[in-house]
């Protein structure tokens, strides 16, 4: 095995949703850091391209989907021709650990906690998510410690590391959407299921409170979801509809050109903090899906719940204690980041 420090690709592999995708991209800012001149390929769902482009510590996007679709044979002939020679199983996947071992990536890290890891990585880390107390990122940072990282790394030591340079040009049709004498804040009501929601009436309430002098609202979301927000619309028709209006890369440029986003535990609410806007996230106490482990993590970004010690989410049941958030708390703490 060639030694670690002289690794001169290496493969992180993350095929999950928009905001795991943006918390694990500090792996490749570290790896960067840490080993000169290394390669960075990142391997993702297709979806997330766009959320991986971001970054100018990346240097190669594999989507999960188009490798998947390969027959087998091609899909270690891909890799194969890539060289890589160290491979972190973020978000642990079967079919991908035998691939990789059948590629012959020379390392291939992955968590004691699959049996398949057992079968198929030569590097072995002892790592439990449900239950701990670190963030999501850290517990991401842990995973390349055989690699040269640190034992550990506080949440303010990992902001630096997204980098979150290569936004894309914004279009005029949206540039011209911001008012430039205004604060300029985007609502993300809506999560596709991913997280606890404040719920459309606290945003109704939260429009209605924000002062219209200072403040120019945007209601983002996907065209489907749009659809649910109807009636919010048409209630508030000073609020500018961007739901289904853009793809993800101009997303995260109006975002970069928006001042903040207030969301729950959301992809666009992760993007927001990684470029250093104000991010507000609203959570629910509840392990796993408590922002101890989910928290935006940014210059600029905070949360809120409604009861630490919420007795339902401590039972670890459903609750919608997130609902009971003041809209008064919201305001405030958008004022402070």
């Amino acid at each position: 095995m060639a030694p670690l420090s002289k690794a001169t690709t290496i493969l992180i592999s993350r095929a999950d949703s928009i905001g795991d995708v943006v918390l694990t991209l500090p792996l490749a800012g570290v790896l960067k850091q840490m080993i000169p001149g290394v390669k960075i390929i990142f391997l993702g769902k297709d979806y997330t391209r766009d959320v991986v482009a971001l970054s100018e510590h990346v240097d190669e996007f594999i989507s999960y989907d188009e490798l998947l679709q390969k027959p087998f044979d091609e899909q270690v002939y891909f890799l194969r021709e890539r060289n890589i020679d160290a491979a972190v199983h973020v978000f642990p996947k079967a079919e991908l650990a035998r691939l990789f071992k059948k590629a012959g990536i020379t390392l291939r890290i992955g968590t004691t906690n699959r049996l398949f890891h057992w079968f198929n990585c030569n590097k072995l880390v002892t790592l439990s998510r449900k239950n701990s107390q670190y963030h999501e990122a850290q517990l991401n940072l842990k995973l390349i410690k055989c690699l040269g990282a640190k034992e550990h790394y506080e949440l303010h030591d990992i902001i630096p590391y997204y980098g979150f340079t290569k936004v894309a040009e914004l279009k005029a049709e949206f540039a011209n959407l911001i008012d430039q004498q205004k604060t300029n804040i985007i609502l993300h009501p809506k999560s596709k299921g991913s997280a606890r929601e404040w719920g459309i009436e606290n945003y109704d309430k939260l429009i209605r409170q924000l002062p219209s002098e200072k403040y120019k609202i945007f209601i983002s979301g996907t065209k489907e979801e749009g659809i649910t927000l109807k009636d919010l619309l048409q209630k508030n028709p000073q609020v500018t509809d961007l739901s289904g209006r853009m793809d993800l890369q101009q997303f995260a440029a109006f975002i970069q050109a928006c001042d903040g986003l207030i969301a729950a535990s959301t992809g666009p609410l992760h993007i927001a903090a990684a470029l250093g806007k104000k991010a507000l996230g609203l959570f629910s106490p509840r392990r796993p899906i408590h922002p101890g482990r989910w928290m935006p993590l940014g210059t600029h970004a905070g949360y809120l719940i409604f009861e630490n010690d919420c007795p339902t989410c401590k039972k670890g049941k459903d609750c919608s204690c997130i609902q009971n958030i003041s809209v008064a708390s919201v305001i405030k703490k958008l004022e402070q980041l």
